[in-house]
Parts: C-alpha cells; structure tokens; sequence
C-alpha cells in the first residue's frame, strides 16, 4: 500500500514522488521513475497482487521473464525502505 505522505506530480513525461512530512515536502528525496517503475507504482492500488504487476509488465513490456522478477522485486524493496509503500 502506498504511504499516504507522498505527492506526485508528473513533469515533462517523468513522475516525481516527493514525501511529505508535517504539511512540508521533503526536497531532499525526489524520486523519479522510469516508464516500466512509474507502471509497477500506478498498479500498486492496494488490489494487483504482486503477480498482477509481473503479468502486467511482461505483457506490456519487452523484457525477459526472470529480468522482469528480479527489477520487480528489487523494486519493491527499494520502495518500501524508502517508505513509499507499506506492507
């Protein structure tokens, strides 16, 4: 699930997630995500299973199947110890 204390904004065809803190954006940790990531963060909804997303981007993506498991999952981690997401 995503953590509520972020905003983003899409700028030039890139989405930038920014943490908030108190009612102040935190500029110190931008973050912005290639189109296959900014996918991954779209479908993480609270509804797609883990699965759903790995389908989602094998059909919608050229990448090889174990590539796209390990970006995936590797992903994920980076978003949750970043506190983007919660589990």
């Amino acid at each position: 699930m995503k953590n509520e204390d972020i905003v983003t904004r899409k700028i030039a065809g890139e989405l930038f997630i920014v943490p908030v803190r108190g009612r102040l954006a935190d500029m110190q940790r931008i973050f912005t995500l290639n189109p296959v990531a900014e996918y991954i963060w779209d479908s993480l909804d609270g509804r797609a299973s883990i699965e759903d997303i790995r389908r989602g981007v094998l059909s919608a993506y050229e990448v090889p199947e174990d590539q796209a498991n390990t970006d995936i999952a590797d992903f994920i981690r980076e978003l949750l110890d970043a506190d983007l997401i919660r589990e």
